[in-house]
């Protein structure tokens, strides 16, 4: 063997008369130079990509809210655009996993990273294009007062015409589905190209340390990525374009919209900046000493890479790739991992699991809102500082249980099934963390006070603003003395009004006198904005927000464990392929379409939905909080319910598996056993040459 230079390139040539040059493999020299600068200066890079990536991904789950809001839309359109980002990616991992391993790795990552920025970029576009947020309608005037003549009415009537003209254009939340779709397509190359960069060029013992080093730096984008969702929100969207002073709502309102497009422009800008340093990395580095057999000789150096089963993985043969081999050997191998019942039952599982925690976690943000009563800025915060790192807790701890206390196959099994399972059980407990449906009038109770759930919009209207001629279709809601919020401050009755801005008071509003309650008030005034949630509701968020850390916590100490299992439970040299259909199965059926009809069921408690311009159904202002909390959690809990039946089953075929496997151990002898451990790629550099060589003898002997 003999070292060469080309395109800053490590390549290996073989001659079978002489060996020339400066480092043979097992010399102390070659050893010495092994740790490139590159790998360094690429394994910050890519824990840099991997942050940006983990951050916008984070920022569009905090901004679904803000965007429901934005553009008019229902929940399940939001899930529609949240699952585009698993679409993108679907599109290209094939083509990107086979196709770019044999390019210039470092560089399609680069440009990967260059079009998740320009995907960042265009989901912000939206706002500079579609005009300033106007809170009530077309009308200038922040609430309904009724024109008094035909001549008012006709302007008003005019006023909703020109809005509607300007709506009737493209749907602004296609440019966000679509630059979701790119970020997407960005970040297919980030994960596969990345981990097969670091394998091929780090020491075996170092890479597994290398890509934990490097998962772990990207659990800092999720915390970064809602923290900045949480300051965005606190922000008004058109923040510089308007005087605040004449915004009539808060960070609180239901109405609120926050300046969503700030954070994108963000995240944009810091993708853009990861992929600077790939552009600079070579296409490959020196190939490790480790990666051999440092006790080898030339000759056996020579007879292992010759040998038709030893490590061929390991070297970069230049030989063009047989495409119809692969092709043959891709069809049997495909056949044999789907025929494995362990690896169908994992499958399913995973899957089922998937779709319980993508939908719990996309709108877990929006539950806080609805349900508790917190601004979207709150409820970024604390999914960011809480629960983000209690997940990275948890995950860490499994691995450090795995090691400490060497979990085999099943162990590994029991582990993640406990641990899921006593997380389920805990998780039961957030269906008795329920607060009560807000008191609005003629949606949750009665004019006069009664308790009472209304669908229909005539229910909104009462003696006491019959001659107001209000319009039922509007949501302005204001606070009354006798702690009741009303749609409108028409439809509460008022007649006059003190203030400006967050300060307008209404007075003689004579709704407020049909209740109990307000009959002891004489002035009959009502404030702009919700009434405070009650204070039983308050003192249970606290509760819940310790519970959510502690089952957060409890779950993810079965991730590692369950993924360590998807890759024994398998043949070695079935190991990518079963990765890459598991990634696959996931994303098609679990990452897509688990915000879509997670988002649909939500929609079916929906009270009271706001108007587009033109008069079509826009983003829900009102839940029937009881039914949110049912279906939310029912769901997420169903789901796990199916899981876990399915894991009894697959409990009895893995132990099938395990016997079956010790069988074959016991039966083959310490030669196959030897060997295997060698196929496995685990300790491949602690073995001697010679054993290996004598392995490889003995087993071709056989054939």
């Amino acid at each position: 063997f003999y070292w060469t230079s080309e395109h800053n390139a490590a390549r290996f040539e073989t001659s079978a008369a002489t060996v020339q040059l400066p480092y043979t493999l097992c010399s102390f020299d070659y050893f010495s130079h092994f740790f490139s600068p590159s790998l360094q200066m690429f394994l910050a890079a890519l824990s840099f990509a991997y942050f940006s990536k983990a951050l916008s991904g984070s920022y569009m789950k905090s901004t679904i809210t803000q965007l429901e809001r934005r553009f008019d839309i229902p929940s399940y359109l939001i899930g529609v655009i949240d699952g585009s980002f698993e679409m993108g990616n679907l599109l290209v991992i094939a083509f990107v996993s086979y196709f770019g391993a044999k390019l210039h790795r470092p560089k399609i990552i680069a440009m990967g990273c260059v079009l998740m920025s320009l995907g960042t970029f265009l989901i912000a576009m939206p706002h500079f294009i579609i005009g300033r947020f106007i809170i009530s309608g077309c009308r200038p005037c922040l609430f309904p007062k009724l024109p008094t003549d035909l001549r008012e009415l006709k302007t008003v009537a005019s006023l909703s015409a020109r809005c509607c003209e300007r709506e009737s254009s493209v749907s602004m939340w296609a440019y966000v589905f679509l630059g979701n779709v790119l970020r997407g397509i960005g970040e297919t190359p980030v994960q596969p190209l990345g981990i097969s960069y670091i394998d091929d060029y780090a020491r075996p013992e170092n890479a597994a340390l290398y890509i934990g080093c490097v998962q772990t730096i990207s659990i800092i984008g999720p915390v970064i990525g809602y923290l900045l969702g949480s300051l965005c929100a606190k922000i008004y969207v058109d923040i510089g374009y308007v005087d605040m002073e004449t915004i009539t709502i808060t960070p609180g309102d239901a109405r609120w919209v926050g300046a969503w497009w700030l954070g994108y422009l963000i995240a944009g800008t810091i993708t853009l900046t990861s992929a600077v340093p790939f552009w600079f990395l070579p296409k490959s580095l020196p190939v490790p000493v480790e990666k051999h057999d440092a006790s080898c000789t030339p000759e056996q150096t020579r007879f292992i890479k010759d040998s038709p089963s030893a490590m061929e993985h390991k070297f970069r043969p230049e030989e063009p790739t047989n495409f119809r081999q692969m092709a043959k050997e891709f069809v049997p191998a495909l056949k044999s991992l789907l025929g494995s019942p362990v690896y169908i039952i994992y499958l399913c599982v995973t899957i089922i699991q998937f779709n319980s925690l993508i939908g719990m976690v996309t709108y877990k943000p929006k539950y806080i809102e609805q349900h508790y009563g917190q601004s979207a800025s709150k409820a970024n915060f604390l999914m960011g500082m809480i629960n983000i790192p209690a997940v990275a807790l948890g995950m860490f701890s499994g691995g450090v249980v795995m090691k400490k206390f060497k979990l085999g196959i099943m162990g590994a099994a029991k582990f993640a099934f406990g641990t899921s399972l006593l997380g389920y059980f805990l998780s039961l407990f957030f269906l008795a963390m329920g607060c009560d449906n807000a008191k609005v009038a003629g949606i949750t109770m009665s004019y006069t006070g009664v308790e009472g759930l209304s669908y229909h919009e005539r229910a909104l209207f009462s003696e006491c603003n019959s001659g107001c001629l209000c319009s039922g279709k509007d949501w302005d809601p204001v606070c009354g003395e006798n702690g009741i919020t009303y749609v409108s401050a028409c439809l509460a009755g008022c007649t006059s009004a003190t203030g400006t801005g967050r300060n307008t008071v209404f007075g003689q509003c004579r709704c407020l006198a049909l209740t109990k309650a307000g009959s002891r008030y004489t002035n009959l005034t009502a404030s702009l904005g919700h009434c405070p949630i009650r204070d039983s509701c308050d003192r249970m968020f606290p509760y819940f927000l310790f519970l959510s850390v502690i089952t957060s916590f409890i779950i993810s100490l079965g991730g590692t464990p369950g993924f360590v299992l998807l890759i024994r439970c398998i043949k070695p040299e079935l190991k990518s392929l079963a990765l890459g259909v598991h990634t696959l199965a996931t994303r098609t059926l679990a990452g897509i379409p688990a915000p879509i009809y997670f988002g649909a069921i939500i929609d079916t408690t929906c009270l009271k939905w706001g108007n587009t311009k033109c008069g079509g159904r826009g983003a829900c202002r009102i839940y029937n909080t009881t039914a949110y909390r049912m279906v939310y959690l029912g769901l997420t809990l169903g789901l796990r319910t199916v899981a876990f039946f399915l894991c009894i089953l697959g409990f009895a075929l893995l132990q099938r598996y395990v016997r079956q496997e010790e069988k074959t151990a016991l039966a083959n002898g310490d030669v196959e056993v030897e060997s295997d451990s060698l196929r496995k790629e685990e300790g491949n550099s602690v073995l001697h040459c010679d054993k290996f060589v004598c392995a490889l003898n003995c087993r071709e002997t056989r054939l």
